[in-house]
């Protein structure tokens, strides 16, 4: 098919790609000039769009860099994505496109946004909302690796845009993803409550682990591996491990998002307020689980990995820069060590090091088969105290806390 494709930055170019690698012709718009190997890029959105069966959209729906989840947001006023850049995108590409052609937006909105903001402006093409559930670090695999496909229509019927949407997918897709067909608004509450979900489990298991560190003689990994096994009725076992808290340029901001909504909708009670208030807390936690080893050994303080994750160089939300924060609140500024985000500092004497990138543990998918090691940015020097929340790092020459094991017996 002929696809075009308008944002290619750091989540449409690996989309974009990735489809032309499964043997489609595709086209691309963006802001940025850029360059590609696989997909022919155009200076304006009419050339991107012209002659194109399905057009995508994937620009970018930005908070202010203040609720990006690097720092405490709890105390913000609540904010909507801003729709700007796609309402831009969405009227030019409507000038230039034909009922002959599909539109489709995979921008993450708060339900009741494509109703409201964006379908006034289509008046040429037709439209589907296709949010996707893809990650930084893994954005091609994520796409043709689907947990599922959300495609939403006016009144949630299977019409013909959706059927050659999924007929298209079928086309690419590496695994046998479900497909959800539903609303505009029920795809925008799928996509944003998804990852909510993944944030208020992240901070329950990290609230166990709060509790091993209060009150002693408990392996959280022994809590948790238990819960993450009972599939009957409570969940499933990913994201249950404990450890670093939620972050990345998606789920923090969603959360903050819709604290919005709860207000905006007048629902009464927002436990999306809960959700980042907790993560807060918990990152201060662990800060001053590390201050405390400062003051008492007089060691500095260093993180291992600045981004949000391990393999990415983006620290939009990044849960070790929440840490830091609060370290610098309590009086330690920490020394940062990730080669990707520039940061490639080396301890010289003994220090305090968190571990807060584990690839192993939490981001096994993005290792080769059958490596079970961790990747360590530098050599950590002897004697230094090394906290690992994920509780899985051993080192002779230093002393290792697993962080949520207490277990003294």
């Amino acid at each position: 098919m002929n696809i075009g494709f308008i944002g290619v930055g750091k989540l449409g170019m690996p989309c974009a790609e990735a489809i032309a690698q499964k043997g489609h012709d595709v086209t691309g718009y963006d802001v940025v000039k850029r360059k590609s190997n696989y997909i022919t890029m155009y200076p304006t959105i009419q050339g991107a769009v012209q002659g194109r069966d399905i057009v995508f959209i994937a620009v970018p729906t930005p908070h202010d860099p203040d609720y990006d989840g690097r720092a405490p947001t709890a105390h913000l006023e609540p904010k909507d994505f801003s729709y700007d850049i796609v309402n831009e995108v969405i009227d030019e590409a409507n000038k230039h496109m034909t009922k002959d052609q599909l539109l489709v937006l995979i921008s993450t909105v708060l339900p009741g946004t494509v109703r409201r903001e964006f379908v006034p402006r289509i008046t040429n093409p037709r439209f589907v909302y296709n949010p996707y559930l893809i990650a930084m670090g893994s954005v091609a695999w994520d796409m043709i690796n689907p947990e599922m496909v959300m495609i939403g229509t006016e009144d949630g019927a299977e019409n013909g845009d959706a059927k050659e949407l999924v007929d298209f997918y079928k086309t690419i897709m590496e695994n046998d993803p479900r497909y959800v067909v539903g609303t505009w608004d029920e795809c925008e509450c799928i996509k944003v409550f998804y990852n909510t979900f993944i944030s208020t489990k992240i901070g329950l298991v990290n609230m166990i682990q709060d509790v091993a560190e209060s009150q002693g003689n408990i392996n959280v990994d022994v809590v948790t591996k238990a819960l993450a096994d009972s599939t009957m009725r409570i969940m499933g076992p990913q994201y249950m491990t404990a450890g670093m808290g939620d972050g990345g340029g998606c789920h923090p901001r969603d959360n903050i998002a819709l604290r919005y909504m709860a207000q905006e909708l007048d629902l009464g009670y927002d436990i999306f307020d809960a959700v980042m208030n907790a993560r807060e807390i918990q990152a201060e936690n662990l800060a001053l689980k590390l201050v405390d080893l400062a003051n008492e050994y007089n060691y500095p303080i260093y993180i291992h990995g600045k981004a949000y994750k391990p393999g990415v160089e983006y620290c939009d939300g990044s849960y070790s820069l929440l840490v830091g924060h609060y370290c610098e609140k309590h009086g330690f500024a920490p020394v940062y060590i990730d080669p990707l985000t520039g940061d490639n500092n080396e301890p010289n004497e003994p220090c305090i090091m968190l571990m807060a990138h584990s690839p192993s543990t939490t981001y096994k998918y993005m290792q080769e088969e059958g490596d079970s090691t961790d990747k360590v940015y530098c050599n950590i020097p002897s004697d230094s105290v090394i906290v690992d929340p994920w509780r899985k790092y051993q080192n002779p020459n230093c002393e290792v806390i697993h962080y949520g094991n207490t277990r003294n017996v």
